[in-house]
């Protein structure tokens, strides 16, 4: 694609960026992540990027914490001059008033953009979610679960999903007026209509549009209304990575300088590490697929690794017990729990709560030991290609890694890319690694990675 900076984006947590970034990737948009605001020295080594990302870790954050991070971070992204800047959440709008609040994050985004309207878009079909009058819909196997009865997000340990309804649940969290543009009377209408219900809706003071999304003609009808809209003022999106998807695709229909790219494999791997924090149904069986294949799995002392008395110890006796595997010829694979209904993390709670520690404070010690871990097994064993699993624990290792910035090199299953990483530390530079979400990835998604094994779009449908 030519011509200037197309997009900006801050992601709420390290999995959902790369999630963007592959979108893009895929879309035909070169695009580079950093994982802080870039020094000109390390902007200029991406010379060709038409879209810029930061990974940040507000999901997990307090509207205080929110408030130290965010805007400098939507200033030094705005000066790029790109007309979409786009807030990234989760497709699973996991969030609350108190922790990663999403609406928080608007008002933030309100004061520094002036927005005339912001457009909601969490619906990803690519990715299994769908927003139907509003509500969403997540997809686990052959079975599409309304949220508030995900097996998975409704039991959240930090912030549970107890209501589908984006509106409602959204309206916990500001007190800006939220419409809804939904797919069975709008979407369908003509440009015209629909532009016009649009202004209307703005007219009679909504100030959020939660857009409905069942698949990509829906995602390409919003893409048509952003692009035709993008010189009202700098658009300030928030969403999953269906923004992405929705501009794309509409410019892959409408202008021929953009057009969908692959991604090329780098072959199979002799070893790789992966570290899982995630509890997540779709990663306990990824785990599963892949103990079954010859990986060495080490179940973490949780409760151990995250009270001061004993993590040090704790945390030297398991890196100790992984490079024993390593040092086999065999891949390890460190996690911390598998899936919801793991005992472990009844008993980490109760631990957590002798020693005084919230759960926000609990998942990002255990995201931080997660990382020291792995960025010792890297330093000792010299392995190139990683994958960890989960935000947190992704957010935390890629800053032990002194990770600046990340570029996609093979998409292995949506939301989820095989990435080269660009650190400050000789040792870590150039490493191949993937930091999934927890619901994200097939059954073998560990086992295609150490084989270089790309997906291909048709297993979503």
């Amino acid at each position: 694609m030519n011509g200037d900076m197309l997009l900006t984006f801050y992601g709420d947590d390290f999995t959902g960026s790369t999630d963007v970034m592959e979108q893009l990737e895929m879309g035909g948009v070169p695009t580079v992540l950093f994982l802080d605001v870039p020094t000109p020295e390390q902007f200029a080594l991406f010379p060709q990027v038409k879209a810029v990302g930061i990974a940040g870790i507000s999901r997990s954050m307090t509207p205080a914490q929110m408030d130290a991070e965010l805007p400098d971070k939507f200033k030094a992204l705005a000066q790029l001059g790109a007309p979409f800047f786009h807030y990234k959440v989760c497709s699973t709008f996991d969030s609350s008033p108190t922790v990663g609040s999403i609406g928080h994050a608007i008002e933030i985004g309100w004061q520094h953009f002036q927005p005339r309207i912001v457009p909601l878009i969490i619906g990803a079909p690519f990715l299994r979610r769908y927003v139907i009058f509003g509500n969403l819909f997540a997809r686990v196997g052959d079975v599409t679960y309304r949220l508030d009865r995900h097996p998975t997000m409704s039991q959240h340990p930090i912030t549970p999903m107890h209501e589908a309804d984006l509106r409602v649940h959204l309206a916990k969290q500001t007190d800006r007026q939220i419409g809804l543009i939904d797919y069975w009377h709008m979407l369908s209408k003509s440009p015209h209509e629909l532009d016009a219900f649009v202004d209307a809706r703005v007219a009679d003071g909504d100030q959020i549009l939660v857009f409905d999304t069942m698949d990509d003609d829906h995602l390409t009808t919003i893409g048509r209304i952003l692009w035709e809209r993008r010189q009202e003022t700098p658009i300030f999106l928030v969403g999953s990575s269906g923004v992405e998807r929705a501009l794309t695709l509409y410019l892959q229909q409408s202008r021929e300088e953009v057009q969908p790219s692959s991604m090329k494999s780098p072959g199979a791997a002799s070893q790789m590490i992966v570290m899982s924090g995630s509890a997540a149904p779709g990663t306990r069986d990824q785990i599963q697929f892949a103990l079954d294949r010859g990986f060495v799995g080490i179940r973490l002392d949780v409760p151990a690794l995250i009270d001061p008395a004993t993590e040090e110890n704790t945390r030297m006796r398991t890196i100790s017990e992984a490079m024993a595997v390593l040092d086999q010829g065999n891949s390890v694979l460190l996690y911390s729990a598998l899936g919801p209904d793991d005992p472990i993390i009844a008993q980490t709670r109760q631990h957590a709560e002798r020693i005084h520690l919230s759960p926000p404070e609990t998942a990002q010690k255990l995201g931080l030991q997660q990382g020291r871990i792995t960025k010792a097994l890297i330093e000792q064993s010299g392995i190139r290609r990683v994958c960890i699993a989960g935000g947190d624990t992704s957010g935390h290792t890629a800053r032990q890694l002194g990770i600046f910035a990340l570029q996609a090199i093979q998409t292995i299953a949506p939301g989820a890319p095989l990435c080269h990483a660009r650190s400050s530390d000789p040792q870590f530079d150039k490493i191949e690694i993937a930091l999934k979400g927890g619901q994200n990835g097939f059954e073998d998604y560990f086992w295609a990675i150490l084989q270089g094994k790309a997906y291909q779009q048709e297993e979503v449908n």
